[in-house]
């Protein structure tokens, strides 16, 4: 079986006409999980009853109940929790803690019948760009070992281009699943924000992050966030996307975006990129985003604040590992230090200082004003156009250990951290290889809430690449 090339369309209608089982497809994913994981270290655990999920689903097919996602192996992001199940968040901190209940977005895949193959390491906390932070050591790259598979869902992208999955669940904050999936030369999704529920998701930065898809055609990834995606009692964030879709032609190409920083081969692939659209019909004009140019800026104290907080449960008193000391506050200590790895530190610490007396307003306050301004930005120019387009990443996959300096690693969400600081939905798809055989990524961007526009766009480019 060629599970590397199967795609859940192509899987979910041979299942459907006999030619194939949900187990036949669960087995294969399990083999090359056997051969390879000790090499890529993808997953943190692969769950001892997903054949049995596989013949459950075999049978949902026979009946004639099932979905398109019924008996379809899919791996799971180690920060969203599965009743019954560990989920550590990548860190050494919840190493056995167990899940009490179903994050939403798993209820509505058990629904489907959707077969949870593991889970996937990642960067702790969800904090990195390279899967280098993870407590259970680093992601290889499938397509070149020797390169990191991008970050902090790495591990969920990585499992998809190896075949041991045929799509995965990960969580984006700043660019977390459509950088790794330029990376891997896959689909990565980003949806609006509220668009799918975060209940039952472990919380980085609460008002950016979101769950998406990773698969690896846009149909695929339709199909899984078709089935995700809703309304939430349980998330008080939780929005309703437009159900119709209003898709037009005209995309916008923010050109001071493109000055620095940004690898010859990749400006000249999304140019390439670009006149294959016109030749589809599609409108290309230049557009200026004056303020977006500070999402970085933004991102890196809004995301570190709310770091601080939502980590400051996890102090070895209520749940998670604990290291006596000789009173509270050196039990605290103890406990955090041995818990936490040094990028996580790194931000706790950031996060303090920002929202501490005599900072509050000079920074956190100041970049919650300068958020407001860009939201209204891109409020305003998707008056103008439909879209926006840019290369998802500003280098291919780099090397272990080439980005040492944080500034640099953090450089590499320049072009995905606009999405999350506005909320707008924002996709990557694979768009080409640089002269090594890397993969290179395409993002485009569309309006709030009308995440079924970036999905027609995405197909456009995809039939015709």
């Amino acid at each position: 079986m060629d599970i590397k090339n199967l795609t859940i369309e192509k899987a979910g209608e041979m299942m459907q006409k006999g030619e194939l089982t949900s187990v036949d497809l669960v087995s294969a994913c399990l083999k090359n999980i056997e051969e390879k994981n000790k090499e890529l270290n993808i997953f943190l655990e692969v769950f001892s009853d997903a054949l049995e999920q596989a013949k459950k689903a075999d049978e949902i097919i026979k009946s004639g109940q099932g979905t398109l996602l019924t008996g379809i192996p899919l791996a799971i992001k180690d920060n969203i929790l599965i009743t019954g199940r560990k989920v550590s968040a990548g860190s050494k901190m919840l190493e056995n803690y167990v899940a009490s209940y179903d994050a939403y977005l798993i209820k509505k895949l058990k629904e489907a019948g959707a077969v949870f193959i593991g889970r996937t390491n990642m960067d702790e906390f969800a904090m990195g760009s390279s899967t280098e932070n993870s407590a259970y050591g680093v992601v290889k790259n499938p397509i070149d070992p020797t390169r990191v598979p991008g970050g902090s869902s790495g591990g969920s992208t990585a499992s998809v281009v190896a075949g041991m999955a045929l799509g995965a669940l990960g969580t984006d904050t700043g660019g977390s699943i459509r950088q790794p999936a330029s990376f891997c030369g896959l689909v990565g999704m980003k949806p609006s924000y509220g668009g799918v529920s975060r209940n039952g998701t472990m919380a980085m930065s609460s008002s950016l992050d979101q769950i998406g898809p990773v698969a690896k055609t846009v149909e695929d990834a339709k199909i899984i966030f078709d089935c995700i995606v809703g309304k939430d009692e349980m998330d008080s964030t939780s929005i309703e996307i437009n159900s119709e879709n209003k898709s037009g032609k005209k995309i916008g190409v923010p050109r001071n975006w493109l000055k620095e920083g940004v690898d010859i081969e990749i400006i000249k692939n999304f140019e390439e990129s670009l006149e294959k659209l016109k030749k589809q019909g599609y409108e290309i004009v230049d557009i200026d985003l004056p303020y977006s140019k500070f999402s970085l800026a933004v991102y890196y104290i809004l995301m570190p604040a709310e770091v601080s907080t939502n980590l400051s449960r996890l102090d070895g008193v209520r749940y998670g590992l604990r290291k006596e000391g000789e009173n509270m506050f050196d039990t605290y200590k103890k406990s955090r230090s041995a818990g936490f790895g040094a990028e996580t530190r790194r931000r706790i610490i950031l996060g303090s200082y920002v929202l501490s007396h005599g900072y509050y307003d000079a920074y956190y306050n100041k970049a919650w004003k300068v958020r407001h301004v860009i939201e209204k930005e891109f409020e305003d120019i998707f008056k103008k156009v439909d879209f926006i387009a840019t290369p998802t990443t500003p280098t291919p996959a780099f090397k272990f250990g080439e980005k040492k300096d944080p500034l640099q690693m953090y450089l590499s969400d320049i072009f995905t951290v606009p999405a999350n600081i506005s909320g707008i939905p924002s996709i990557s798809i694979p768009c080409g290889f640089s002269s090594s055989g890397l993969p290179f990524g395409l993002q485009f961007m569309t309006s709030m809430k009308n995440d079924k526009n970036i999905f027609s766009i995405s197909i456009d480019f995809e039939k015709n690449k």
